[in-house]
C-alpha cells in the first residue's frame, strides 16, 4: 500500500482527494493536516510514503514544512500542490528536494499516476513542466561542479536530453538505443552527480547553466 499524507487548509479539497485515493486498491490515506505545522506532526506520527503538500497555508506554509520534512532521516517523497503552473514557490520547494509539483485542477487519473510514479522512484512528475518552471525562476548559473566532468561523452549527451524533459523512450529513439540502455545511463548519471531523480537533474542543469 502507498500511504499518502494530504496537507491542505481547504477541508473540501482534502475530502475530494481522500475519496479519490481511498478508492484505489494500492493506496490509503495515512493522515491529513490543515497546515505545515500539523504536517510535521503527522509525518512523524504516520510515516507516510508520499506527502501531497499545499504551498500556501496558515500557521506554517508548505515551503517551510517541506524543508523541515526533507531534512529528516528517511523522509517521504513530497509533491507540491499549486494553483498555477509557473509558481516560484514550487521552484523553491523542488530545489529543496521536493519530487515535483501538481496543479490542483489536475485530472484525477493524472494525480493518481503521479503518486505512483513518485512512490516508485523510477521517474518523476512532468520533467518537461519542471523545465518550463525553472526557465522562469533560475538565478545566475553557478560554476559547473567537477562531478559533471566525470560523465562520459555519451552520458553528457543523455544528460542534455533528460534536462530538456525527454522521456527514456524519446531519448532512446533519438540516440538509437534501447530504453533499458537509456535507463542504465540515467542511473549512472544520477549516481555520479549525487542526484535523487530526474527532477533534480533538471534543477542541476538550470542551476549550472547546462540546460
Amino acid at each position: 500500500m502507498i500511504r499518502v499524507l494530504l496537507v491542505d487548509d481547504q477541508a473540501l479539497f482534502r475530502a475530494g482527494i481522500r475519496m479519490l485515493v481511498s478508492s484505489q486498491l494500492d493506496m490509503e490515506i495515512a493522515g491529513e493536516a490543515g497546515n505545515g505545522q500539523e504536517a510535521l506532526d503527522a509525518v512523524a506520527a504516520h510515516r507516510p510514503d508520499v506527502v501531497l503538500m499545499d504551498i500556501r497555508m496558515p500557521v506554517m506554509d508548505g515551503l517551510t514544512a517541506t524543508a523541515e520534512i526533507l531534512a529528516r532521516t528517511e523522509p517521504p517523497r513530497v509533491v507540491m500542490l499549486t494553483t498555477f503552473d509557473l509558481d516560484e514557490a514550487a521552484a523553491r520547494a523542488i530545489r529543496q528536494g521536493a519530487s515535483g509539483f501538481l496543479l490542483k485542477d489536475a485530472e484525477p487519473e493524472f494525480l493518481l499516476a503521479a503518486i505512483r510514479t513518485v512512490h516508485s522512484g523510477s521517474s518523476v512528475i512532468a520533467a518537461s513542466a519542471t523545465r518550463e518552471l525553472f526557465a522562469h525562476f533560475t538565478p545566475e548559473p553557478r560554476p559547473v561542479p567537477e562531478s559533471y566532468a566525470a560523465l562520459t561523452e555519451r552520458e553528457q549527451e543523455i544528460f542534455a536530453l533528460a534536462a530538456r524533459g525527454l522521456s527514456n523512450a524519446e531519448i532512446a529513439g533519438r540516440e538509437y538505443l534501447s530504453e533499458a540502455t537509456v535507463k542504465t545511463h540515467i542511473s549512472r548519471i544520477l549516481t555520479k552527480l549525487s542526484l535523487r531523480d530526474r527532477v533534480q537533474l533538471v534543477v542541476f542543469a538550470f542551476d549550472h547553466g547546462l540546460a
